[in-house]
């Protein structure tokens, strides 16, 4: 352990967690040093021991921001978020437990303290730690599985983490031997009944009491296995499916991905980096808070020379308002014009009412912003949207849907 840590780094704590893997041991390691401003600066490491020869390799790297945000899970553990990442820890003990919790909880009230955030002079050195990321794949996945995943890698850790029933058991093997089934097959020269024949053969059993899960789930796939649209030169746009086929996903040259769904695992940790919005395609979502974050990821991409999928269940309405949202700030379009063009690209790009209400929001959060010299309280007019402005802090006071209208919204500086 200690071979793998530059010489000027302290190990504060390190405890044992559980593993889903009975022959793997890991540890969350928590090490400091004093950064470039001479303060204490942090980051949590994630340690494998290798079962065969006891060494050690690093498997996960998470900077301690000021933004990190430390929640119980009511199941013994714990789960940490900072940067939109969340990772979720189980120490073997309840004093493990204690003394992790005691340790993050001052780590973060320094990064707090020192305002320490993504982008700025602090916590430089962690690049270090995740140039050395070498554990195996199943112990990275591991350190990257999420919470409420539906949709999960065939190798995820959830699915040994609680024990299934018969029929999920079933129905999980079925969704993988069927979309191999579906890769391999010339789809317009068979029958659903020819794919549940071959399924039931490569199953050896009767699947006819999942002959509804099974058209169901062929209907799914098939809605999903277009190729991604390519909207702009590095933005793709598409479903579940693209997001789980890693030889697409290299033969697209795709470096970033997006993964806008609250039931979707991340296919690939390790070998792509992702940025989760993990939220539901309901109504209620509040998908517009999170427009300015997708903005800064894709730029991001965009700035490395690299292509990113953005990408939900079905490549319609989520990721599809998210691609919108960004190509209305960064090329300056409005609404009509950038859905158009996305439309033009993905025919079946179709985001919810909520979606396009928000949509429509943001249009009006990007032109004040664009507008200039506003002083205090001024009223902008666009067409049928009136809003109030306060140019100190920047937040909308209220927004109606006609002239004088009132109605009500928040915008922060950090849409503009």
């Amino acid at each position: 352990m200690f071979t793998l840590l530059r010489p000027e780094d302290n190990i504060r704590l390190a405890v044992r967690l559980e593993s889903v893997f009975p022959q793997c041991t890991r540890y969350m390691v928590v090490v400091s040093t004093n950064g470039r401003q001479d303060t204490e600066e942090s980051v949590v490491l994630g340690m494998d021991f290798s079962p065969s020869d006891s060494s050690c390799s690093i498997g996960m790297v998470l900077p301690l921001w000021s933004d990190t945000r430390i929640h119980l899970d009511g199941d013994g553990g714990f789960s940490v978020s900072a940067d939109n990442k969340i990772h979720i820890f189980k120490p073997v003990s309840v004093q493990a437990m204690w003394s992790a919790l005691q340790s993050l909880h001052k780590a973060c009230e320094v990064a707090h303290c020192h305002s320490y955030f993504p982008g700025s002079l602090f916590l430089t050195w962690v690049s270090y730690y995740q140039s050395r990321v070498s554990s195996d794949q199943a112990f990275i996945n591991e350190w990257n599985a999420m919470q409420d995943v539906l949709s999960h890698r065939a190798d995820s850790p959830v699915l040994f983490s609680e024990v299934p029933t018969e029929r999920e058991r079933t129905e999980r093997l079925i969704k993988t031997r069927l979309r191999e089934i579906m890769t391999q097959k010339d789809l317009e020269n068979v029958t659903s009944k020819d794919i549940r024949t071959e399924l039931e053969m490569q199953m050896v059993c009767n699947l006819r009491e999942f002959k509804e899960y099974i058209d169901n789930e062929m209907i799914i796939i098939l809605g999903q296995m277009d190729r991604p649209s390519e909207i702009f030169e590095h933005v793709y746009l598409g479903s579940e499916w693209n997001a789980s086929n890693l030889e697409e996903l290299q033969n697209t040259g795709v470096q970033y991905i997006l993964n806008v769904t609250r039931e979707i695992d991340n296919f690939f940790p390790g070998l792509f980096e992702y940025h989760n919005i993990r939220v539901y395609d309901e109504e209620a979502t509040d998908l517009l808070a999170y427009w300015n974050d997708t903005y800064k990821f894709i730029s991001r991409a965009k700035k490395a020379g690299a292509k990113c999928l953005v990408h939900c269940k079905m490549g319609v309405s989520r990721s599809a308002s998210t691609v919108i949202a960004y190509a209305m700030k960064e090329y300056g379009w409005d609404l009509k014009q950038a859905f158009e063009y996305v439309k033009e690209r993905r025919a079946v790009t179709k985001p919810n009412p909520s979606f396009m209400r928000q949509l429509e929001e943001y249009q009006g959060i990007l032109m004040a912003s664009c507008s200039g010299g506003l002083t205090t309280f001024h009223l902008v007019t666009y067409a049928s949207l009136v809003v109030c402005l306060r140019l100190r802090g920047w937040r909308i006071v209220h927004m109606g849907s006609g002239v004088g209208g009132y109605a009500c919204a928040t915008m922060h500086l950090h849409f503009l």
